[in-house]
């Protein structure tokens, strides 16, 4: 079992034709991804990896009805029209690299997105991937490393980074584990799809033991995690690292790295850290030792 995709998910790609999109399309069809259509207005009949490009969602839809989820490659501009497009054809899930998407364009879209109860994951997410089932994106590089990097196992991966994302997984399977599903939720300060999200996927995924997080300074989404688990909506063993503990020397307001990495009141690393260990999550002190803490619930 997996969570977000399995070998039967049929997927979409908007922007296919651009560079950035065939190299996923390829990069993903190389992993075993059953990439069935691309998009790309007044491109519609062409060919490119041997997937049919079409001129819209909609007309894509017609041909392949059972696509379940999109992933977005197109330049920042249009990324607003792109994603609402997907929502308005009803795509269950939604995947977008773009960065440097307009805040705003970003805020109205995830709310577009909420009200038809779609899931986008991004923006600036490399994607997912659960191995041995299929992956969306270019999470993993090309083939040869991601086979080196992910192995079917346990471990639900959660990361703002899309190079720990990486790094994390290879530190699992380095250690015997492997992963159920890794994740990067993207560094943008707004995210589609948070930690609280997945963790509620993960939790009735039988497949997945155990679940680390690697995160970062600013944000509230970590205490969403903590008031989930006081809830009872995540039970399993959980540890987390937060990077950027040197930002507490900054002034408040400052951006340190991703978009969402932003000094803030309330939310430093310590902060986090203390709100986590008080509903029983481990706390790394470096991210080697996310494997060394979940190793036994593996």
């Amino acid at each position: 079992m997996s969570i977000l995709i399995n070998k039967n998910t049929k997927v979409l790609v908007q922007g296919i034709t651009g560079k950035e999109g065939q190299k996923a399309a390829a990069s993903m069809r190389e992993y075993g991804t059953q990439v069935v259509a691309g998009v790309r207005p007044g491109k519609g009949g062409e060919i490119i990896e041997g997937i049919p490009v079409f001129n819209s969602v909609a007309e894509a839809l017609d041909t392949f009805p059972e696509i379940s989820t999109t992933t977005i490659y197109v330049p920042p501009f249009a990324a607003k029209q792109a994603i609402l497009e997907a929502v308005e054809n009803n795509i269950s899930t939604i995947n977008t690299i773009v960065e440097r998407i307009p805040i705003q364009d970003t805020a109205y879209c995830l709310a577009a997105a909420r009200e038809k109860n779609i899931r986008l994951i991004g923006p600036s997410s490399l994607g997912y991937i659960s191995p041995g089932e299929g992956r969306i994106g270019v999470v993993g590089g090309p083939l040869e490393l991601a086979n080196q990097i992910f192995s079917p196992g346990s471990v639900g991966v959660i990361s703002r980074s899309g190079g720990m994302t990486n790094e994390l997984s290879w530190q699992i399977r380095k250690g015997g584990l492997g992963q159920s599903t890794a994740v990067h939720v993207g560094g943008d300060l707004l995210m589609g799809t948070a930690y609280a999200d997945l963790l509620r996927l993960f939790e009735k995924d039988v497949q997945t033991k155990t679940v680390v997080i690697f995160g970062e300074h600013g944000g509230g989404y970590e205490f969403e995690v903590v008031e989930m688990i006081k809830n009872k909506e995540f039970t399993k063993p959980l540890a987390v690292y937060i990077g950027g503990k040197f930002a507490n020397l900054f002034p408040e307001g400052m951006n340190i790295g991703h978009a969402g990495a932003i000094v803030g009141k309330g939310q430093s690393a310590d902060e986090k850290e203390s709100a986590l260990k008080s509903v029983g999550v481990l706390i790394a002190d470096t991210y080697e030792d996310l494997v060394v803490k979940i190793k036994p619930f593996a």
